[in-house]
């Protein structure tokens, strides 16, 4: 997808799948943030009180979705009573369950609801991660954090070699998904490129499409900053640049 990625060693869907795999594997067993590990595990042990039957995930999040993705949602990193808890990205707060709801009646999502990683669910075309697996305390991952993981992050961004539209929900991802493309030579100087919701960044010829968006957090879903029809407009777009069937 962005040079110096592909070297042409992947060449199969098995391939990529098993690599896919082991990468998540890896994420899961991770301990490079001892903050980040500490506050997932107390978070685990002591539990929200409508949470208190839960056996929380309590690690590092997997990412999730379809290996053979044209879309690709980054997302910051995983609620603790969400995510830390489900053991699945976006799954079990109020910010998956916006989601999900749009992925669902845009054509990527199986079913509008996510309770568990166990419920059923399905990623059509789109594959959903996050620039931090941890869930950080007040939402708020460190710079050496968010660097510990970029390697996940740009592991994914080999292996998915179909992806033709990346969706960055919220400036954090989209500025650590610049600082990669910069780094790998794809872009210059990352100026031009402007955060806001639905703004269409041209990465390059033959590269994916970025495109920034709000973050579906209740701190903006519940002001009104962020409506179910501006994120719906975000993937209605992406599956149009995507070059995928309307929903």
């Amino acid at each position: 997808m962005f040079p110096p990625i592909h070297d042409g060693t992947l060449r199969t869907l098995d391939e990529r799948i098993h690599k896919l795999e082991e990468l998540q594997h890896r994420v899961v067993s991770c301990e490079k943030c001892p903050r980040l590990r500490s506050y997932c595990a107390q978070i685990a042990q002591t539990k929200r009180r409508a949470y208190r039957d839960w056996d929380y995930w309590g690690r590092p999040v997997p990412s999730f979705g379809d290996p053979q993705a044209r879309v690709l949602i980054v997302g910051l990193a995983p609620a603790a009573h969400g995510a830390n808890r489900t053991g699945r990205m976006f799954t079990g707060d109020r910010s998956g369950d916006f989601l999900y709801r749009v992925l669902f009646d845009t054509g990527f999502a199986s079913q509008p609801v996510a309770s568990s990683r166990d419920d059923g669910m399905e990623l059509r075309r789109a594959y959903i991660t996050a620039v931090v697996r941890c869930a950080p305390p007040a939402n708020k991952p460190s710079r050496a954090e968010i660097a510990n993981c970029r390697a996940y992050l740009e592991s994914e961004l080999d292996l998915l070699a179909d992806v033709r539209v990346i969706v960055a929900l919220g400036r954090v991802a989209f500025d650590v998904l610049l600082s990669v493309f910069r780094d790998r030579g794809v872009i210059g100087s990352r100026r031009k490129f402007e955060f806001g919701h639905g703004a269409i960044h041209q990465l390059g010829a033959g590269l994916p499409i970025l495109i920034s968006a709000y973050h579906p957090s209740q701190q903006n879903t519940l002001t009104g900053r962020l409506t179910y029809p501006m994120m719906r407009a975000v993937f209605q777009q992406a599956r149009r640049l995507a070059e995928l069937d309307p929903a």
